[in-house]
């Protein structure tokens, strides 16, 4: 599909039909969680501009390459998308947080706000919007509104797991945000939840229902 990006490495794979089955304990799913999104987070930051400074190795003074601009902000959608953000900030442990509380109305599948936060300079910042999923893209696509309200331009979207209904509300309103996904699943059913999924994220991470 136009605009998402697969990431089909082999550990990547590997890590989410684990995460996939059903007597996956919640310890077991966290903990993959954590390990899947080091790796996700190294495909979505593939292509950050680097620029070169001046160096001192034991042996010689170098010019070396090193991150350009101001620090990336990865915006966790509450509450699943801590389970990517704690992995992504072992690999990026500078970058800015932003939390964006939406959760979905289970009887509309609307997406309901009730917390924001956001560092500065948002216009200035490459930000990662992470969620586990992208089921109906309510949640995601309400979030994204938020971040471009604060000033955000340069955006890209991380998830697990994706639905190509969700996929195509989301770029339906955001065309010019790219999505990152380690699948592309079936399909929505009745109740709006991605099959052949993993179940709720959220709940298989804190052991809720």
């Amino acid at each position: 599909m136009d605009g998402v990006t697969v990431i089909n490495h082999p550990l990547v794979q590997h890590k989410l039909t684990i995460m996939r089955k059903k007597e996956t304990s919640t310890a077991g799913f966290r903990r993959l969680l954590r390990e899947i999104s080091v790796l996700l987070c190294y495909e979505v930051t593939r292509d950050l501009e680097l620029t070169m400074e001046t160096v001192e190795t034991p042996l010689e003074t170098i010019q070396a390459p090193v991150l350009e601009g101001k620090k990336l902000v990865f915006a966790s959608i509450l509450r699943a998308g801590n389970g990517l953000l704690e992995g992504m900030l072992e690999l990026v442990p500078s970058a800015r947080v932003s939390h964006v509380g939406v959760y979905r109305d289970h009887e509309t599948l609307e997406a309901v706000e009730y917390y924001f936060k956001a560092p500065e300079a948002m216009a200035e910042r490459l930000v990662i919007v992470v969620d586990p999923m992208l089921a109906t893209g309510n949640s995601s696509i309400a979030a994204i509104d938020k971040l471009k309200e604060r000033g955000a331009k340069n955006l890209r979207f991380l998830c697990l797991l994706a639905a190509p209904e969700g996929i195509k509300n989301f770029h339906a309103v955001h065309p010019d945000v790219p999505i990152y996904t380690a699948s592309i699943d079936s399909h929505l059913n009745e109740k709006g939840y991605i099959v052949p999924g993993l179940g709720d994220a959220g709940d298989r991470m804190y052991g809720t229902k």
